[in-house]
């Protein structure tokens, strides 16, 4: 029997610094002075309660460190917990959203997916616009612990491979995961104040400036506006680039860059693949813009450079609406989401190196077709890769592509078109936001759609960003009796 309480005590203390973050948009709303800071007072109150009493009624099962499955349960329950009462200053709030609704909103904020069901953007409570910041900010930070402390010793979709990158946290997993959470909280909140700073420059106001930073360095894409970054300066599109850019790169490699040491950095091969294709589709993009065009000079390389960053990183701002570009760039724009940036950054997806790692074993399998008495091993940065990661990959694929399918039949069921259907699943399992067409694409929301779907959706969002076998092995009959 597995024993729950070390992974309720560390849910707990989680859901408690939940309730103690919402006192900041309480704050925010008593400055405004619009009379909305109760809903949060109440959801701050009841939160933190919940969480301490949770935590204390745990705190007796607390060892030093956690078995795997007592990390698989607390990886897939934190982000099952902390959307639950994210939700409630948004159905307390100005928007008296249904529990549904507040639900999906929470779980893409803390998901940094960035999909929202609210409309009225620009009218909304600042202290709720905060809200949606501080739960995207904190879900980027978590994500980043999680991928580099948790996933690899799980041995998730290829994970594995940064085992050494993650610090070789194999057996102590708590102590571990404080340690580098200390490290890299030091570089996010950083690059959060840099980038703040540097929207302020481009022509942002203080407050705007502050909810954007924290979704650009979370890669998620909740905007204080309908329009997105369309009602923005034109300036703040190329710092939210550079910024989108930096936040999808490995964090340990800022750490390693933070002790004097750049190197790591700068021959990542892993970086260098995102930012070679990264920098391919921009042109490839701009310049179908231009010559149909859409846009003129420096307008259409913008909004270019803009969108394709901002999909590719999964952030989901947009500056346009890239469904009027033709068919050719919305399906270009749409296999780019499927991209993703760095392993141990903020941004979802399937994410580069997994490409790669495919790549190599194709490219493997190919030289030993043409040469079936040869040895060919896959490489990865000049290393050969263990079958196991290879295996992991491959697997990750599958479960990617078959769910994404299912989830599509799923959506289809509920009444969706086809384009709604593909491209809101593909959206939610890979942590994107804008879907396409025009319901959920970049110029509409996901309001319209039916609770089923939301419910579906939301699903989908959570088994993308905990890279889906770290969920799905809870519901299999050996989990339970090992």
């Amino acid at each position: 029997m597995i024993d729950l309480r070390p992974v309720g005590y560390v849910i707990g203390l989680l859901v408690a610094v939940l309730g103690i973050a919402m006192l900041l948009p309480m704050l925010v709303d008593l400055a405004e002075g619009r009379g909305h800071w109760p809903a949060f007072a109440e959801s701050a109150l009841l939160t933190t309660l919940i969480g301490t009493i949770i935590a204390l009624s745990c705190q007796n099962g607390v060892r030093e460190g956690l078995t795997i499955q007592q990390t698989f349960l607390l990886t897939t329950g934190v982000w099952l917990a902390l959307p639950i009462f994210g939700a409630l200053p948004f159905i307390t709030g100005a928007t008296e959203a249904r529990f549904v609704d507040a639900f999906f909103e929470a779980m893409s904020g803390l998901t940094t997916t960035g999909s929202t069901v609210f409309t009225g953007l620009d009218e909304m409570p600042k202290g709720l616009l905060l809200w949606r910041g501080i739960l995207q900010w904190l879900g980027g930070i978590g994500i980043i612990v999680v991928a580099m402390v948790f996933l690899p010793e799980l041995r998730v979709g290829g994970m594995q491979i940064f085992r050494t990158e993650a610090f070789d946290t194999f057996g102590k997993i708590l102590p571990r995961a404080t340690e580098i959470a200390s490290r890299i909280s030091v570089i996010y909140v950083s690059l959060t104040l840099i980038c703040a700073l540097a929207y302020i420059s481009s022509g942002m106001n203080a407050f705007d400036a502050t909810v954007h930073a924290m979704t650009t360095i979370a890669t998620g894409g909740f905007a204080n506006y309908d329009a997105s970054f369309g009602a923005l300066p034109p300036a703040a599109s190329y710092v939210a680039v550079v910024f989108m850019v930096l936040a999808a790169l490995p964090f340990v490699r800022f750490v390693q860059l933070s002790a004097g040491t750049a190197q790591p950095l700068m021959r990542d091969t892993q970086i260098h693949a995102f930012l070679i294709t990264a920098g391919v589709i921009v042109c490839l993009i701009a310049a179908w813009n231009l010559w149909q065009q859409n846009g003129a000079g420096e307008g259409a390389v913008r909004v270019a450079l803009f969108n394709t960053v901002s999909l590719m990183t999964g952030t989901g701002y947009a500056s346009a609406d890239y469904m009027q570009w033709g068919s050719f760039a919305v399906t270009v724009l749409f296999f780019t989401g499927l991209i993703g940036g760095c392993a141990g950054s903020t941004a979802c997806s399937i994410k580069v190196f997994r490409y790669q790692l495919l790549f190599a074993s194709i490219r493997a399998q190919i030289q030993k077709t043409r040469s079936p008495h040869g040895i060919f091993t896959p490489r990865y940065a000049g290393r050969a890769v263990d079958e196991d990661v290879l295996n992991s990959v491959m697997s990750f694929f599958m479960f990617f592509t078959v769910t994404m399918g299912l989830l599509s039949v799923g959506l289809a069921m509920t009444g969706l078109d086809f384009i709604t259907s593909v491209s809101g699943a593909a959206s939610a399992l890979a942590n994107i936001g804008p879907g396409l067409g025009d319901q959920i694409g970049p110029a509409g929301n996901f309001s319209m759609l039916n609770d089923t779907a939301k419910w579906l959706l939301a699903g989908a969002m959570l088994i993308g960003r905990l890279e889906l076998m770290a969920v799905y092995v809870i519901f299999t009959l050996q989990f339970w009796r090992a």
